[in-house]
């Protein structure tokens, strides 16, 4: 199922998106796509017997309408840095023997094609093409990848917007890079786990102002889906409705050469992983 939320910025209705592209109202079946609708099972068996028989749930007119995250109430970001070989390997890092974490604050999630806010006093700021795992079903010391990836519940286009200079150049930790407002663009869909026959085969690009800037594949990541899954659950909860970024390929602003091309108010940036959708945003001036 292509799962998404549809409407003005906090007042968004749940949809499906139907195997002929038809914009459906979940909202007589479920209240939202968020975390209590994961964690329960009879109402996700409705919605897969409304996506069964789509004909049956009325018709949303998508002209001008805003495609918001598509998920709702998120509980926390966890987001894996240098996930890549050869994104390490374009920064000149390490590859890293356990997964890097950092995290992101979930109000810094908006819709795929929402305005980014470049920050005030930003020279650094950087894009990076992520694929994102939405959990399904608490997670405590799992065993082994496949019980990690047995956990998930779909999966979705994230765009981790960074500030280099905020992120490496200014102290303490990676966070305060990551967690200025609307630096997480999310969707289009919520693809379900059952759609994603591998999820270590998925391509991923990212285009600035037309210009072709990242092309890669999630088979290049160090650790890949389920294997995260499992060593997160050894450090803390995962609850359904949390977010895993899971990395980004080379061809970020940091890895080219100076002058690098970090994005400025006024560029656009356009980004798809295939199946799962693809995304666009103007970027301004906080």
């Amino acid at each position: 199922m292509k799962l998404l939320r549809v409407g003005t910025a906090g007042a968004e209705r749940p949809a499906l998106l139907d195997e002929d592209g038809t914009l459906r109202d979940l909202s007589g079946i479920v209240t939202d796509i968020d975390n209590a609708l994961l964690a329960d099972e009879d109402a996700l068996a409705r919605v897969r017997a409304a996506a069964a028989s789509p004909g049956e749930l009325p018709a949303l007119d998508a002209e001008g309408l805003r495609v918001g995250p598509p998920l709702g109430r998120i509980g926390k970001i966890v987001c894996i840095g240098l996930n890549y070989h050869d994104h390490a390997t374009e920064t000149g890092a390490r590859i890293p023997g356990e997964p890097i974490l950092f995290f992101k604050a979930p109000d810094t999630v908006v819709g795929p094609e929402d305005t980014v806010l470049v920050p005030r006093g930003s020279e650094k700021t950087d894009w990076e093409v992520e694929l994102a795992v939405v959990i399904g079903r608490t997670a405590r010391y799992l065993d082994s990848a496949e019980e990690g990836l047995a956990h998930v519940a779909g999966y979705a286009v994230a765009h981790d917007v960074s500030e280099r200079a905020f992120q490496i150049e200014r102290g303490g930790t990676w966070d305060k890079g990551k967690n200025c407002e609307t630096f997480n663009p999310l969707g289009p869909w919520l693809v379900t786990a059952d759609e994603v026959a591998d999820p270590q085969a998925l391509p991923l690009k990212l285009w600035v102002n037309g210009e072709l800037k990242q092309d890669g594949t999630t088979a290049d990541q160090i650790f890949p889906v389920g294997e995260v899954v499992r060593y997160l659950s050894h450090f803390m909860t995962l609850y359904p409705g949390d977010v895993i970024n899971t990395g980004t390929p080379a061809g970020v602003a940091m890895g080219q050469p100076d002058p690098k091309p970090y994005l400025r108010a006024g560029d656009v940036v356009e980004l798809e992983i295939a199946g799962l959708g693809r995304q666009r945003q103007e970027l301004k001036g906080a």
